[in-house]
């Protein structure tokens, strides 16, 4: 039986509508992320929202003030000997500055992350490298052009699809990455 983890990932959105990454290396490849990380026992997901928000940023709101989830993510993916079922909801804060403070990062996210930028939706276009979510720029396009989505939208999980309902392929090992790394903090 896989282990259930949830994650709160954040979108934040700066005043020229880009998109905050955390940039990573493993095996020779750069990938790009967005801040955010599991879900404590006992704890709200908008919770966890607000406390990856300042441990990894510095920004620090109230759980009302974090905007909705605008998309998730699904995905069955194996770490080490552990078989995972991590499931990923993404939200939309706007912020006014582009100043962040990582200074009260885990040491493992500073093991991991070795950069920041914000990206906007036609730089993510563009990009070789590997950007999780599989599919961010049309994500950010949409949110820019037309604001919050009435539900979450379903982004897959490494571009592999398995399903027609969206839900992505079961026991994937991430590519060779870490699985620190794999499930993105």
């Amino acid at each position: 039986m896989p282990v259930w983890r949830p994650t709160a990932r954040l979108l934040l959105l700066d005043p020229a509508e880009r998109v905050l990454l955390f940039g990573g290396q493993e095996a020779g490849r750069q990938f790009w992320f967005t801040p955010g990380g599991g879900v404590r026992r006992g704890e709200s997901l908008t919770a966890a929202g607000v406390r990856e928000l300042a441990e990894e940023t510095g920004i620090v709101r109230a759980e009302a003030e974090l905007g909705p989830v605008v998309a998730t993510s699904t995905e069955r993916w194996r770490g080490g000997d552990t078989d995972f079922f991590g499931a990923d909801s993404f939200f939309l804060l706007r912020v006014a500055d582009t100043d962040i403070d990582t200074s009260r990062m885990e040491e493992l996210e500073r093991s991991v992350i070795t950069e920041l930028r914000w990206w906007s939706a036609a730089e993510l276009a563009a990009t070789l490298d590997e950007v999780y979510p599989v599919g961010l720029g049309g994500l950010l396009e949409r949110l820019t052009r037309d604001g919050v989505p009435d539900r979450p939208v379903r982004l897959p999980w490494l571009g592999l699809q398995d399903g027609a309902d969206g839900a992505v392929g079961g026991g994937v090992e991430h590519r060779g990455l870490r699985p620190e790394v794999a499930h993105r903090g």
